[in-house]
This record gives C-alpha cells, sequence and structure tokens, in this order.
C-alpha cells in the first residue's frame, strides 16, 4: 500500500460528492434519493480511497463493501438514538436512519461497477 495522489480519482470523488450533496439537498424521496443515491456513495467512497491509496483494487473494494455493510447494520441496532444523535441532521444524512435490505443491495452493485470500471481501466492504461 503506497500513499500516492490520483488526480483522476480525486476529480471523480469531488464530482460524486457534489452529486450527493444535490440528491440530499433538492430530493426529499423516490429512488434516485433511497436507491441510487447509495449505489453513488459507494462508489465515491471507492474513488475517494483510491484517490490516495495506491494498491489492488480489490482491496479497496472489500474495504468499502465492509463499512457500507457496517453503516448499514449499525442502523438496524439503532446507532443514532445510542450516540443521541437522532435528531442530527447531518448525522442521519452521513449515518442513514433506517435499516433496508434494498440498500445492501444498492451497494453492492455500486462497489461491483466501480471495481469492474477500475479494473478494465487499468488494463486498458497498460496496453
Amino acid at each position: 500500500m503506497i500513499l500516492k495522489l490520483n488526480k483522476v480519482f480525486f476529480a471523480t470523488s469531488l464530482m460524486l460528492f457534489s452529486t450527493e450533496v444535490c440528491i440530499a439537498t433538492f430530493l426529499s424521496g423516490g429512488f434516485i434519493r433511497h436507491t441510487f443515491g447509495d449505489f453513488l456513495v459507494v462508489i465515491l467512497m471507492y474513488c475517494f480511497f483510491r484517490s490516495f491509496i495506491n494498491t489492488q483494487p480489490i482491496y479497496i473494494a472489500i474495504t468499502v463493501f465492509l463499512i457500507s455493510f457496517l453503516i448499514e447494520f449499525l442502523q438496524l441496532f439503532n446507532l443514532l438514538d445510542y450516540l443521541n444523535l437522532r435528531h442530527n441532521q447531518m448525522a442521519n444524512i452521513i449515518l442513514g436512519s433506517t435499516f433496508e435490505i434494498s440498500d445492501l443491495i444498492a451497494y453492492s452493485l455500486g462497489i461491483i461497477t466501480i471495481y469492474l470500471i477500475d479494473t478494465k481501466i487499468n488494463i486498458l492504461w497498460k496496453l
């Protein structure tokens, strides 16, 4: 594992972060807010980690996958209530407030998508 700035992944993570902020700010419900946003957030996390850590893509994919599932399962056990953050809007946005199986599916599909894109791009760069 080597720490090195990857400008492409950093720019992509900034773009995805802006997209997520827009989704959270302007949409109150629906598929894009509840499902596509979860799909994008793991791609954002993956790109952010890849911005600074130069390692095998599978390691980052697994790490982001585990983090996203951990956060989702902490929602099942009402983490926000234990931390007295239930009424904190930022905590609700970042950590989420309700457990949903569909979120786990969105996370899985997001990780698979970005991992495949990343590995295909790496293959093309080597040609």
